[in-house]
């Protein structure tokens, strides 16, 4: 399999969908995905679709959020959701879609990303659990499935508080 990943495009949106549905089984990520490119802090070139010759097989998005500790607010970002068709889980097409994804993040010149996953996956490419940084998510949520990964040394340091997302999240958790 020759993974091609690439940046979104309208010309996308119903692939991702489709890949979202059959991923989670229920369609509240495709509508959080539609949500949230409306909104002003959506960043087009966050959002990344995994081809297999010209079927799309994977999608993930990473969204501007904030931490907002006492008196100071920090811009991170949430990576949520990913979904990967199910033909072609367990195959490597999520951490390709997570490796760019961070890549991509860092070139953009974000410092750290955020995530609500299993806790079992993401220490594979680096992610911790945020409690370390003492940054609370704002569901109640395992404290192991929470976690964190600076793309700048140092960069969740003291920024310790709670995570902002925008209410479009609220429905899919």
């Amino acid at each position: 399999m020759n993974i091609k990943i690439q940046t979104e495009k309208p010309i996308h949106f119903d692939a991702i969908c489709e890949i979202n549905n059959q991923a989670f089984g229920q369609p509240q990520e495709a509508k959080l995905i539609d949500g949230l490119r409306k909104l002003a802090d959506f960043i087009p070139e966050l959002s990344l679709i995994a081809f297999d010759k010209d079927k799309a097989i994977g999608h993930i998005l990473f969204f501007s959020i904030y931490i907002e500790t006492e008196g100071q607010t920090f811009q991170t970002l949430s990576l949520a959701p990913m979904a990967v068709s199910p033909d072609y889980q367990k195959k490597g097409v999520g951490g390709a879609l997570i490796r760019r994804g961070l890549e991509q993040s860092k070139q953009l010149g974000f410092d750290s990303v955020l995530v609500l996953g299993h806790p079992n996956y993401y220490p594979k490419f680096g992610f911790e659990k945020a409690g370390k940084w003492n940054i609370k998510c704002p569901w109640d949520v395992p404290e192991e499935a929470w976690m964190g990964i600076e793309l700048k040394r140092g960069s969740l340091e003291g920024k310790s508080g709670l995570a902002g997302f925008p209410m479009e999240y609220d429905a899919a958790i």
